[in-house]
């Protein structure tokens, strides 16, 4: 029989990465085999989908304990398969609350693992790193500055680059953008993405709408696109419309998160994966952040970095504005827009800055990860 590989991914950017990384491993070794939690991309390369994807898709820690009793059963049985029927490998793809209890127990059970994407062990709570040990025989790192930290605990790692580097062209056509969305070629536009998980909606969409209303009132004409990820955020995301946003000049699209981006003149959006591919674009943009008041409190008090933004994380600096729970208001947030749209020189410094974030990345990413995984895999 073809050798397995067991594969778990958490949410949309997991399974963006992963699909990657088969089809990676595919080209070295075509008869693999491949099964876990996926997602459409994932099961399109030709991962077999044990439990859909969207299970898994939780953020802050009072959200996730609200999940823990139907997740729990679901690791559960997936320890109980493959310690029976153990995989040539198992990758844990982000998602680390999930994973790495799960790496722990496949690897007390002689399964080898490895983890791609690191959790942000560097940023807080530090005291994982000892559970990382633990559980994974290689670390793979998508941020130059990740690796030196796990050297430092002895933890197996190797940086592998970020695969959206290889995606996502230096040089991209608003224009054609704009075509491809059925938008005028001229006006303003700002894209927003309140985020690609229900509860990053329900805390952000309200108060994106209000900066699409303050700005509106400070720059006359100005247009608005929402990519939506599916029918249920954008029945939430069209209620809060009908609530606050009459009158406004908001397009709601299905998907096509990045080419929405790519149409924008600026970028407002929650915090995650999404800044990266921003970033990429040579999109100025503006970050945003809520979590349950008691998520965001002991998230606080264990946090070590001074940034969320991926962009800030990566230039030591704060290049973009963040606003974090009670600073992302309307107003601060369609402020932070308006000085990024009449400041030219800011935007000019911001895309050399972008591209020199690009250059440290570098190229071939998955190729690079999937060779750091054929490694641990039995000739």
């Amino acid at each position: 029989m073809a050798p397995c590989i067991a594969i778990v991914a958490g949410e949309a950017s997991g399974d963006l990465l992963a699909s990657a990384l088969i089809r990676a491993l595919k080209v070295h070794r075509p008869n693999l085999r491949f099964e876990g939690i996926a997602g459409p991309q994932m099961i399109a390369a030709g991962c077999e989908c044990l439990y859909p994807l969207e299970r898994l898709s939780v953020m802050g820690l009072t959200e996730a304990l609200g999940r823990y009793l139907e997740l729990l059963p679901v690791r559960t049985r997936l320890k109980k398969r493959w310690l029976a029927e153990p995989p040539a490998l198992f990758i844990g793809v982000d998602a680390p609350d999930f994973n790495l209890s799960l790496e722990e127990g496949l690897r007390k059970g002689g399964i080898t693992t490895a983890h791609y994407v690191s959790p942000s062990v560097w940023a807080w709570r530090r005291y994982r790193i000892r559970k990382i040990a633990r559980a994974v025989d290689r670390m793979l790192t998508l941020f130059p500055f990740e690796t030196n930290f796990y050297r430092e605990h002895d933890v197996p790692v190797r940086f592998v680059g970020h695969p959206l580097t290889d995606i996502i062209p230096a040089n991209t056509d608003r224009d054609a953008a704009r075509h491809a969305l059925n938008l005028p070629i001229t006006g303003e536009y700002i894209a927003l993405l309140p985020g690609s998980r229900g509860h990053e909606l329900d805390y952000l969409a309200g108060p994106m709408v209000g900066a699409a209303r303050w700005l509106t009132k400070h720059r006359p004409g100005v247009a608005f696109i929402v990519p939506m990820i599916n029918a249920d955020m954008r029945e939430r995301f069209q209620r809060v419309l009908e609530q606050q946003g009459q009158g406004l000049d908001i397009r709601i699209i299905d998907g096509q998160s990045r080419e929405a981006m790519a149409a924008a003149d600026g970028v407002l959006l929650a915090s995650g994966t999404a800044t990266l591919e921003a970033m990429l674009l040579n999109r100025p943009m503006v970050v945003a952040y809520r979590l349950h008041p008691v998520s965001f409190r002991i998230m606080k008090a264990l946090f070590s970095v001074r940034y969320i933004a991926l962009p800030n994380l990566l230039a030591g600096k704060q290049l973009v504005p963040e606003f974090l729970q009670s600073e992302a208001t309307p107003e601060h947030l369609g402020a932070a827009l308006l000085e990024l749209l009449e400041d030219n020189e800011k935007r000019q410094q911001l895309c050399h800055e972008f591209s020199r974030i690009r250059t440290s990345l570098g190229n071939d990413a998955s190729a690079r990860a999937a060779d750091a995984i054929l490694e641990l895999l039995p000739s």
